[in-house]
């Protein structure tokens, strides 16, 4: 029977893991993930976490521990934040191309330089491309649920890939909510023990792994990750569904819709700001004005059937960005979005915002003035080719 209980953002991941057994933990700490590992050391020691505890020497060593041990069969599970992420690229890009149902959080914090530790998903919006399933949640419950739901994924006979589950650092990370926590028995009726079929390092059936590949059987590869990755489109769906029928909570798989139904105009954004966003759809709504909320939670795969979807009937849309795309001059979720538009039949007028940078707070006048400016970009027929930039205005003090 599953228990309400207080959480921060990292004590829900590292709950998350724990129910999932994994086989194998190996981690680095850096801020604001730290926690993760902490919280996971402790289960281990009082006995609540059966597993193979590494501490490793870098989050590049962490990565390549658990490329390893994924090889050999075994279920995987780390966590890391920006630098940390960064320091593990090589074999971040090679957990995904060789197939490894590795699962992850990313604790969301910004790249340096200037030199800052606060949180934004810049860290895990650049690496986009490779080749990892990206899931982005709004709150601590989201952060335990999608982390239990991404060893399911991530195992799925027709996606066998890694997937990240990312939070945003400090907002949910160190913030503490409710959380109902499943036993142990309910989450393995959920999700069963992992077994390697595809790739399993075992001397008594030898086979070579990541040899030198030449450009016909490397094409050959990367077709079937893009096609595993299309795969996971469905499968996450229908994980979500699942998990739904067992807990009693969807959180509506590749995005999450709140008011968007009978929307006029569409806010999209994903992580912790949907919250804020989700108010102010409240408060535009008594006002009489029919604004929704769409969150993306898939950006790898990302959801272009379900955007386009989500977006027929409305006046236009707006995007909130907590992250720049250099040279774009607009947010990567806004390319995203428009992208994913090419293929609809109808060209939306739509805003695009960037703010929240470095930890700033997105506040609900900061995203009542936002949804403000879509609607009348919208009702103009604008399509932003640049960013509007949400900076709170600097409070003068007594001269």
């Amino acid at each position: 029977m599953s228990q309400v209980e207080v959480f921060n953002g990292n004590l829900a991941a590292a709950h998350a893991a724990r129910l999932s057994r994994p086989e194998v933990i190996a981690a680095y700490p850096i801020t604001p993930q730290t926690p993760v590992v902490e919280y996971l050391t402790q289960f281990h020691a009082d006995g609540l976490l059966d597993c193979q505890m590494t501490e490793a020497e870098s989050e590049h060593g962490a990565m390549s521990i658990l490329s390893g041990a994924s090889l050999t069969g075994v279920r995987c599970y780390t966590a890391t934040s920006s630098q940390g992420l960064a320091l593990m690229y090589e074999p971040y890009f090679r957990a995904s191309t060789l197939r490894l149902p590795i699962v992850m959080n990313i604790v969301n914090r910004e790249m340096i330089s200037p030199q800052t530790v606060w949180g934004g998903p810049q860290d895990s919006l650049t690496l986009r491309d490779a080749g990892w399933i990206q899931l982005y949640v709004e709150d601590n419950q989201e952060i335990l649920d999608t982390t239990i739901q991404a060893f399911k994924i991530a195992e799925h006979p027709e996606v066998l890939l890694p997937v990240n589950v990312c939070y945003d650092g400090f907002y949910l990370s160190h913030m503490s909510e409710r959380v109902e926590l499943p036993t142990l028995a309910e989450v393995d009726g959920f999700l069963p023990p992992y077994s390697s079929r595809h790739i399993i390092l075992d001397p008594d059936h030898p086979m070579a792994v990541d040899p030198l590949t030449n450009g016909r059987l490397l094409m050959g590869y990367r077709r079937k990750h893009m096609e595993a990755q299309a795969a996971a489109l469905r499968v996450i769906e229908q994980v979500d569904s699942e998990y739904s029928d067992r807990f009693g909570r969807s959180w509506g798989g590749l995005v999450g819709e709140y008011c968007a139904q009978d929307a006029d105009y569409l806010m999209i954004s994903l992580g912790s700001v949907c919250g804020a966003l989700r108010e102010c759809v409240d408060e535009f709504r008594s006002r009489g004005l029919r604004v929704g909320l769409l969150k993306i939670r898939s950006l790898r795969p990302f959801p272009r059937e379900r955007v386009i979807r989500a977006l027929d009937g409305k006046k236009g849309f707006g995007v909130i960005d907590r992250n720049v795309s250099f040279g774009t001059n607009t947010g990567i979720l806004y390319q995203e979005i428009r992208a994913a538009l090419y293929s609809a039949s109808k060209r939306y007028p739509a805003a695009a915002f960037i703010g929240g940078l470095g930890g700033e707070d997105l506040t609900l006048e900061i995203v009542e003035r936002a949804i403000d400016a879509t609607m009348a970009s919208v009702d103009a027929g604008e399509v932003a080719e640049a960013a509007t930039w949400l900076i709170r205005p600097e409070k003068r003090g007594n001269s």
